[in-house]
């Protein structure tokens, strides 16, 4: 019988699966060209929904916290991706992105009192470099804004789930990812306004199906899950799930797109696996060790 530690893992991962979808879904559904407008129409009406579902807002303290919370894992996250998206090639973000492990493992370390594992710091690296044989190209350029803009992006995330998680929560967790949603959604607006501007034509049936899809199971069901586990779970193990997203991108586009999948990519998935078990998998507890025996009288 599978133990409640590994079900709230399995459920937790489900958010970076369905994260590995977004490329493939904005690709083939979505309007190009529009990444702030993808960002904000995914966070504002899956938190919208998520709000409507619990009916519950927030109060006290948590009107400025959930502002915070919505501030750093949406609002800036989405935006700098948005950023190093357009400087830098896919694969060059993603392996920049891939650093936020790390960064969570050490935030967390130091502000959550959790313990700094030597493994942690190699799977870590190793995370990175098999994220970085997973998707990046050979001939791959790199911007220092765009480099920049991803790590701030993988650095605003890692601060976010360490302050959601030391803050606790005074709600249920689908209330308080219905809560960051919500405000990161409403602070993205300005940005897709002044930034991007409204599309000039109107949506299809497709580009519809493809933002309901990305709002409801990309962002209301996947943050739901991944702010639960954040919550149940040490965030800095917990966070390594978070390299799943990249491979399963790869993945459907191999399996979905008829893109080509190399020796060098397979091994890459295989490093990331084999930091991903590094970390997840349960330590043995040493045995403690016998105390002698005292000396017989003589």
């Amino acid at each position: 019988m599978l133990s409640k530690r590994v079900l709230i893992l399995a459920a937790t991962a489900v958010a970076p699966i369905t994260w590995g979808s977004t490329y493939i879904v904005t690709s083939q559904f979505l309007p190009p060209g529009t990444p702030l407008l993808d960002a904000a129409a995914r966070a504002l009406p899956a938190g919208l929904i998520l709000l409507a579902i619990t009916r519950k807002l927030p109060h006290g303290a948590w009107w400025w916290k959930s502002a915070v919370l919505g501030l750093l894992n949406i609002g800036a996250f989405f935006a700098l991706l948005f950023v190093a998206a357009y400087l830098l090639p896919g694969g060059v973000a993603a392996t920049v992105g891939a650093v936020q492990p790390l960064i969570l493992t050490v935030l967390a370390s130091r502000f959550l009192g959790e313990r700094l594992r030597s493994r942690q710091i190699l799977a870590g690296a190793a995370g990175v470099a098999g994220v970085g044989i997973l998707v990046l190209g050979a001939q791959a350029r790199l911007d220092a804004m765009g480099v920049l803009a991803a790590l701030g992006g993988a650095a605003s995330m890692a601060a976010g789930v360490v302050l959601s998680k030391k803050w606790g929560r005074p709600e249920s967790p689908l209330a308080l990812t219905a809560w960051q949603l919500t405000s990161g959604g409403i602070l993205l607006l300005p940005a897709l306004l002044l930034v991007e501007g409204l599309p000039a034509e109107p949506p299809t049936l497709a580009n519809l199906a493809g933002f309901a899809y990305l709002a409801v199971v990309g962002t209301a069901l996947a943050y739901a899950l991944w702010f639960r586990g954040i919550a149940l779970l040490p965030v800095g193990s917990t966070s390594f799930l978070g390299l799943l997203s990249p491979l399963v991108a790869v993945l459907l586009g191999w399996a979905a797109l008829g893109q080509a999948l190399s020796w060098s990519q397979v091994l890459g998935a295989a490093i990331i696996l084999g930091a991903l078990a590094s970390v997840l998998a349960p330590q043995r507890q040493r045995a403690p060790a016998k105390e002698p025996q005292a000396a017989g009288r003589t």
